[in-house]
């Protein structure tokens, strides 16, 4: 099977690594082209690797940046379709939108159905990393389309376990506290969970554990995703405060809106660590192993949409 990967500009690194490690799950994979420019005015122009005839095509993109790459996911898999691949699937590492499952205010749209739908509008399958989940129980409750959902919490286990062996990890707040669970369980190494309050977007109260308990140990703070980095500022400066050793944050989504990873810094973080689902300077912990078997097991079951056939002075309906 001929499987040819598009990544985003971004995403060129972990698309290489995907196509190496395609080979050995029996596919002939290759990397391709995907240019994506954006033009002063907001517009986009995408051109792609035109060699895609009876291919199964992979778009890599993480989607820390919603609402600027949506049109261009759109164009690139329409491209081709009309050059002719087999099959579009989407490995997004981070999904975005899936927060919102619900109506809080009147009138307001719950975007978690609405962007599953536009995503399948394009897209015959998805994997990501990790979705950012509240009510929704898995993503097949919101996409009619086959997903995987890969679990990061056994690298991010293993990167603690080897790399900071004295760590007690610390949960941000209840809702952490299954996944914190795992990754503790897994690496071998105590827990505790923090309470907060939150009093606005960036206004937040932690309350911490017995800091006894912390003594000796280096605190590892883990968060699924750090956007503003809010509450995790507040439990840096309590640490602080309490005399206990510069703490280590890791993330799996380093979404770092608006300054947060400055913040962290100097709220006296003596480590910030990701994995690469976002491309930033703190990736340290590699997902394309796992990422790569969870596009082979989509790719094996790839449907296959006839092609949308070049047009001769009309466009391709997207």
């Amino acid at each position: 099977m001929t499987v040819v990967i598009l990544p985003f500009p971004a995403q060129e690194a972990l698309a290489s690594d995907l196509g190496v490690l395609l080979e050995p799950h029996g596919f002939d994979a290759r990397v391709g082209r995907l240019d994506w420019r954006r033009f002063p005015d907001g517009e986009s122009l995408v051109a792609i690797d035109e060699a895609v005839d009876g291919a199964d095509v992979v778009v890599v993109a993480s989607l820390r940046d919603p609402d600027a790459m949506a049109l261009a996911l759109r164009y690139a898999a329409a491209t081709a379709r009309e050059f002719g691949a087999r099959s579009m699937g989407l490995v997004a590492p981070y999904l975005a939108y899936m927060r919102q499952d619900a109506r809080f205010h009147p009138g307001e749209a719950i975007t978690a159905p609405l962007f599953a739908g536009f995503l399948e509008n394009s897209f015959d399958w998805l994997a990501t990393v990790d979705p950012h989940l509240h009510r929704i129980p898995t993503l097949d409750a919101v996409f009619r389309m086959p997903t995987r959902c890969v679990a990061a919490a056994p690298a991010v286990a293993e990167w603690i376990r080897t790399t900071v062996p004295d760590a007690v990890l610390i949960g941000p707040d209840g809702e952490s506290e299954q996944w914190v669970a795992d990754i503790a369980k897994r690496a071998a190494l105590p827990y505790q969970i923090l309470s907060k309050r939150r009093r606005g977007d960036r206004d937040v109260i932690v309350s911490l554990p017995d800091p006894g308990l912390l003594r000796d140990r280096t605190p590892v703070i883990v968060d699924d995703i750090i956007s503003t980095g809010q509450t995790i500022v507040e439990a840096l400066r309590h640490l602080i405060a309490a005399g206990l050793r510069p703490a280590t944050c890791v993330t799996i989504h380093a979404v770092f809106a608006a300054g947060a990873y400055e913040n962290l810094l100097a709220a006296g973080a003596g480590r910030i660590v990701s994995t690469d689902t976002i491309p930033h300077p703190s990736n340290a912990i590699g997902l394309a192993p796992l990422l790569a078997q969870a596009a082979a097991e989509l790719l094996r079951g790839a449907p296959g949409k006839p092609a949308q056939p070049a047009s001769e002075g009309r466009s391709p309906v997207i």
